[in-house]
């Protein structure tokens, strides 16, 4: 899944595709060197980030989505926490709905990936940080109450993918606990996304800048990968397309 953020703030690539022009070469080039879904987001969710709210969202996203839609051959999913926009992205053909808080933000958006037929990616998140907390047990009371509002909905289970949130509400410690307990949360029989791609761990971890975490991006995604995770959401696609490609080759040989 390679990211498109279309944001004036995101942590890493802030403003980069902000216009119809810069956006579409940007898609392309994901999709060139490898990326089977292209992620765009409108509003950045960084810790710290400024919420804004559907209309603003939709402002940035409208005159955008159409061009990507038509010109670039591959599944779209948008990037929201907002039934609205969901609503709106998902009229005009995109197929995947990724909210950040899994069902749980907004009451409506349940309703509206049931109607619109798409694929939910249910990520876990918290308001809070809490170090003392079971993050694993956390995780489970999260997807437990997610995959209960997407019954309730009528979303059906092939259309849901799983996603810890890295990075969302918790501590270093936590964040590895989380990508550990991958082969642990393969027990839903869902996809499991894996959204690390040039975070703060890292920097944490190895002392890296922004532009110096993609070596870490990958050994992480490969270990996830290893333990059953399904879909990683990079900004570097040509790398891990290269890296999955060795994977599959010792894997299968």
């Amino acid at each position: 899944m390679g990211i498109l953020n279309v944001t004036p703030d995101s942590f890493s690539d802030g403003g980069r595709f902000q216009s119809t022009e810069r956006a579409l070469a940007q898609a392309k080039k994901l999709v060139a060197d490898g990326a089977d879904i292209i992620d765009v987001g409108a509003e950045s969710t960084r810790p710290g980030h400024t919420p804004i709210s559907a209309e603003d969202e939709w402002t940035r996203l409208a005159p955008l989505l159409e061009p990507l839609l038509a010109e670039i051959d591959a599944p779209f999913s948008i990037d929201t926490y907002k039934a609205a926009t969901a609503r709106r992205a998902t009229g005009l053909g995109v197929v995947v709905v990724n909210d950040v808080w899994g069902l749980q933000h907004d009451p409506a958006m349940a309703d509206t990936v049931a109607e619109a037929g798409a694929a939910i990616v249910v990520m876990h998140n918290r308001s809070d940080v809490d170090p003392a907390l079971d993050i694993v047990a956390d995780l489970r009371r999260f997807f437990d109450r997610s995959l209960e509002l997407a019954e309730r909905a009528g979303i059906p289970s092939e259309r849901i993918i799983l996603d810890p949130g890295i990075g969302f509400g918790k501590t270093k410690e936590q964040n590895l606990a989380a990508l550990a307990a991958t082969g642990e949360l393969g027990e839903y029989g869902l996809p499991i996304l894996i959204g690390i791609s040039r975070k703060s761990i890292f920097g944490a971890l190895l002392g890296a800048s922004v532009e110096g975490r993609l070596i870490g991006t990958i050994a992480a995604n490969v270990i996830t990968a290893m333990h059953g995770a399904k879909i990683f959401r990079v900004h570097d696609a040509a790398e891990h397309r290269a890296a999955f490609t060795v994977l599959d080759a010792i894997a299968n040989a």
